[in-house]
């Protein structure tokens, strides 16, 4: 995300804010919690580049994914969940940057147990891109990650491949002003084509993040129109779902920066100004984000661009390692059940 000037942010909060600032107000759930669920949606681009290049080359992308099939594991395998699962990422690759030698790296780092491949696109950043070409890109992507590299799933009476999306800008079906996409339709094209969550949200202070914050639900139909996910119902115990994809969203709130004494976006994303501790972790349950009759399981999903050398430590090193010590440890002591998710 470019960076925005601090009136241009303010602007941007007027959507989201005050729902926040009520949220906190009332205190939604009030039960302890039993269970927490944590997942991080990895905006993976081994391309990322910080240079006058758009792209890294090849061979540099090919040695950012070999050690980090490495490195990952041998840092992190110790800290385990109650269930016995290490910290996975879902691993949002671009659909636009498809490699396929490059993914099924990953695809086998994957199946050794360390998370799942969804699918990332960015488009419509030059120009607006169509709901045609959008569709295209979507399914040839889904269909190679289903059949040649053994990811994705699928449904009982159904041969579509099932996926979960982020949106690469952010800028989900058009959110964003006919910036970085164009595409009014494409929840609907989402649908078509076999995606069951969506989780590009939150992106503030991006101008595309939505009012509609801090929850787990499905679209308000009809998903055809331009920003459909500004409103929906919150998944309810007891109720099934009908409009998919679902919107998964990670934790947003205002919240006051002691060392820096000032207020500042929490918005969920993991990197290297931003990395976990369990002092966030306090804010991350405070948006309680739950499914409706089961407020004592909290999701917690959280964003990173894990390719980004500049986050390394914030991946693997040092914030991360006390970060996961400490969270495995406050489950076992304090008797609740911690889960390390992926999709599916």
């Amino acid at each position: 995300m470019r960076d925005i000037s601090q009136f241009q942010k303010l602007l941007n909060c007027w959507k989201w804010l005050p729902v926040s600032l009520w949220q906190q107000a009332t205190a939604r759930f009030q039960n302890p919690r039993v269970h927490l669920v944590v997942a991080l949606a990895d905006h993976f681009e081994p391309a990322v580049s910080h240079g006058p290049e758009r792209f890294v080359s090849r061979a540099e992308q090919e040695n950012r994914l070999k050690i980090w099939c490495h490195d990952y594991p041998a840092a992190l395998d110790r800290f385990l969940d109650s269930d016995g699962f290490p910290f996975r990422h879902t691993y949002f690759w671009p659909a636009e940057q498809y490699d396929p030698d490059l993914v099924q790296r990953l695809a086998e780092h994957c199946h050794s147990g360390w998370g799942e491949i969804e699918i990332h696109l960015h488009h419509g950043v030059g120009s607006p891109d169509n709901a045609e070409h959008t569709r295209l890109v979507l399914e040839n992507f889904r269909d190679a990650l289903a059949h040649k590299h053994r990811c994705l799933s699928t449904i009982a009476n159904s041969a579509t491949p099932r996926y979960a999306f982020v949106h690469g800008n952010w800028a989900l079906a058009n959110s964003a002003g006919n910036r970085n996409c164009g595409v009014d339709n494409e929840l609907q094209i989402l649908a078509d084509t076999g995606c069951y969550a969506d989780f590009t949200l939150p992106s503030a202070p991006n101008r595309a993040q939505v009012r509609k914050i801090n929850s787990v639900y499905e679209c308000n139909e009809p998903i055809g129109r331009r920003a459909a996910h500004s409103s929906g119902k919150n998944l309810r115990v007891g109720s099934s779902p009908r409009v998919f994809p679902l919107i998964i969203q990670g934790p947003l709130l205002l919240a006051w920066h002691t060392a820096r004494k000032r207020p500042y976006i929490e918005n969920s994303a993991v990197a290297n100004q931003m990395e976990t501790t369990m002092e966030r972790l306090v804010l991350w349950e405070r948006a309680a984000i739950a499914v409706r009759g089961r407020p004592e399981w909290l999701f917690i999903k959280l964003h990173c661009h894990g390719m980004d050398p500049e986050d390394r430590d914030a991946m693997m090193g040092p914030p991360m390692q006390q970060f996961l010590r400490s969270l495995t440890d406050s489950s076992k002591n304090n008797g609740y059940g911690l889960h390390f998710v992926t999709p599916l």
